[in-house]
């Protein structure tokens, strides 16, 4: 068993959706979280960037004694997952869109994919279609300027509706009966988009998979925390202005926090 702490980041807010998810599985763990969101979103920049960011979060994280990282970033995990398992002894856990289970849930063959045009582009991608995809359609929708309405906390406006309104349409015109959330942004939005979509469409988003997955890795490794009625601590980081993150987790985390700068 081990008390440490588990790293968990992404470029924004959006990875709050898999921290939620990890501290309803885990609620032992003490966690810490980093929000990049001065370099939010990742999805427009370039492979090298991303990495570099992924590398010096990730040597934070572990100076602050983590003993398993998440990157709850999928455009993170595709450029950077591999560097970072390679360098660091310790569980690392990706995310990746989850195109098999939507290729097992349609009915009509035509999966969407709403994600960052840097994840559609990754060969990570490429690779999980060529995969599952088989004789199903997959119809990709790059989705710029939804990041940042969900980092403003938009999850409801006008402008964020006709936007996903937008996006979606030309999914639900083709057939597509099952929606990929390919962002850990994106399930901040689900209310609004399950109000878009008809109700059979299927909405799928992977960070309940993602805390099985830390929790069966650490089981593995024997570095579960002892259970313990008191919650487990969590702290927060911010690269961008942590008093706008400060405002913004009630909405997304459903308490209010301290939030300290982020050093690197």
């Amino acid at each position: 068993m081990s008390t440490a702490p588990v790293g968990v980041f992404d470029s924004g807010l959006g990875g709050l959706s898999v921290l939620c998810e990890i501290r309803r599985l885990l609620p032992a763990e003490s966690l810490l979280y980093v929000a990049d969101s001065g370099h939010v979103p990742y999805g427009e920049r370039s492979t090298d960037f991303i990495r570099g960011r992924s590398l010096a979060i990730a040597d934070f994280l572990l100076g602050q004694g983590a003993k398993a990282l998440v990157v709850a970033c999928n455009t993170a995990t595709a450029a950077a997952v591999n560097e970072l398992r390679s360098r660091y002894d310790l569980p690392v856990i990706g995310m990746e869109p989850a195109v098999k289970p939507a290729t097992a849930a349609t009915r009509s063959g035509v999966v969407g994919v709403l994600a960052t045009t840097g994840t559609l582009q990754s060969a990570k991608f490429a690779a999980l279609l060529d995969r599952f995809a088989g004789t199903t359609r997959v119809l990709t929708q790059p989705c710029p300027g939804l990041v940042e309405c969900i980092e403003r906390g938009e999850l409801a406006s006008p402008a964020t509706e006709a936007l996903l309104r937008r996006l979606v349409e030309p999914l639900l015109s083709a057939g597509c009966d099952t929606l990929i959330l390919g962002c850990t942004h994106y399930p901040f939005i689900k209310p609004l988009l399950q109000r878009l979509v008809p109700a059979e469409v299927v909405l799928i988003d992977t960070g309940t998979a993602v805390a099985r997955q830390l929790q069966a890795r650490l089981a593995e490794q024997q570095l579960l925390a002892p259970l313990d009625n008191r919650p487990a601590p969590v702290r927060f980081w911010s690269s961008g202005d942590p008093q706008a993150m400060h405002t913004r987790l009630p909405i997304l985390w459903g308490e209010a926090v301290e939030v300290l700068p982020l050093p690197v």
